[in-house]
């Protein structure tokens, strides 16, 4: 456990300045910002609807970039950035060398990358909430303090974040085994289009793709009752759903493997 930390400290220092972490970062910022900028400018043609509608328009066009292209490609990136600094200093066989179980180095560079998604997606959530209700100070007529989504966000995230982990650990083994950033940039890219186009057209085995599920996970998660009603809709969040658990099996299943062949070609 001590190397694991020792480890996970270090990736810490060696991209704390590199864009993989700062587009974790500003990336939540910048598209949440935009979307703060347009309910801000359109509030007038938005106050007749009612305060859960607001929220749902604001949030969903927030996780509707997310889920689609945004998060899988940002994954490839992240995934990559981390690997790549060992790639560019040629230091993978000193690192290795270290006196640091192999395993600890691995696993603590693949929970970086897993942590670096999951303070992305924390941030959306933060995000969302924060310039919400700083809407409904501003602009009161959008009614954003009528009604309080901060549970099923979380949830929808959280979901989101489950339905990450098959790319991540496919994505972080490919940047392993290649030096440049093409191959595994334009693979994520080409897989990340199949999948987009698996889950719109509804292809019955879609949830065994794993570059499909952050995009199933947008698509199946509001079973809404939408009518003139007052009310907030029914909005139900099921988080293991079939997609997530081969998600979970992908990342597992795809991470052990990483880390044998990794050992077997003892990385340059």
């Amino acid at each position: 456990m001590k190397g694991f930390l020792l480890s996970f400290r270090s990736e810490f220092y060696k991209t704390r300045k590199t864009m993989g972490f700062w587009s974790a970062v500003l990336l939540p910022l910048f598209i949440c910002t935009l979307l703060f900028i347009g309910f801000f400018n359109k509030s007038d043609h938005l106050a007749n609807m009612p305060g859960f509608m607001a929220w749902l328009q604001f949030a969903g066009a927030i996780l509707a970039v997310m889920g689609s292209l945004l998060l899988p490609m940002l994954i490839v990136f992240i995934a990559y950035s981390v690997n790549n600094i060992e790639h560019k200093s040629e230091t993978w066989k000193s690192l290795f060398s270290l006196p640091i179980a192999k395993w600890s180095i691995y696993s603590a560079k693949y929970f970086y990358a897993l942590f670096l998604v999951f303070l992305c997606l924390s941030l959306f959530v933060l995000l969302t909430i924060g310039f919400g209700n700083f809407l409904s100070v501003l602009k009161p007529q959008l009614k954003f303090n009528e009604y309080h989504i901060e549970k099923l966000l979380v949830q929808i995230y959280f979901k989101l974040f489950l339905a990450s982990l098959g790319i991540l650990s496919i994505q972080f083994l490919l940047s392993l085994l290649f030096r440049d950033f093409l191959k595994p940039m334009g693979i994520g890219f080409v897989a990340t289009i199949a999948g987009v186009i698996f889950a719109n057209v509804n292809w019955q085995y879609a949830y065994l793709y794993p570059y499909s599920h952050p995009m199933l996970t947008i698509k199946g998660l509001v079973n809404s009752k939408m009518n003139n009603s007052p009310t907030m809709p029914e909005i139900t969040v099921d988080i293991f759903t079939k997609d997530i658990f081969v998600s979970l099996a992908v990342a597992v299943g795809v991470f052990i493997l990483g880390y044998f062949i990794v050992l077997k070609k003892s990385v340059k």
